[in-house]
């Protein structure tokens, strides 16, 4: 697999926590990191793309009133 390399600062708390954890998982620091970034882009690229959509809803107008969203909430309770 072909890679790039990222560098980035973090606090030396993260830095040793980083260490610790790929000790105790018999990983490398970089593997680890390229993990936790994959993770993070994976939610927040979901995240993007969830907030666009609902704001080019709103831009359509297809609302749903909040009374009437209190009013189905407390009819299923």
């Amino acid at each position: 697999m072909q890679s790039t390399l990222v560098s980035v600062r973090v606090k030396p708390e993260i830095a040793a926590r980083l260490e610790k954890l790929a000790e105790s998982m018999d990983r490398s620091k970089s593997y680890l990191a390229a993990q936790a970034i994959e993770e993070y882009l994976v939610v927040q690229e979901w995240h993007d793309q969830a907030v666009n959509e609902a704001m080019a809803e709103a831009d359509r107008g297809e609302l749903i009133d909040f009374d009437d969203v209190k009013r189905d909430w407390k009819n299923k309770g």
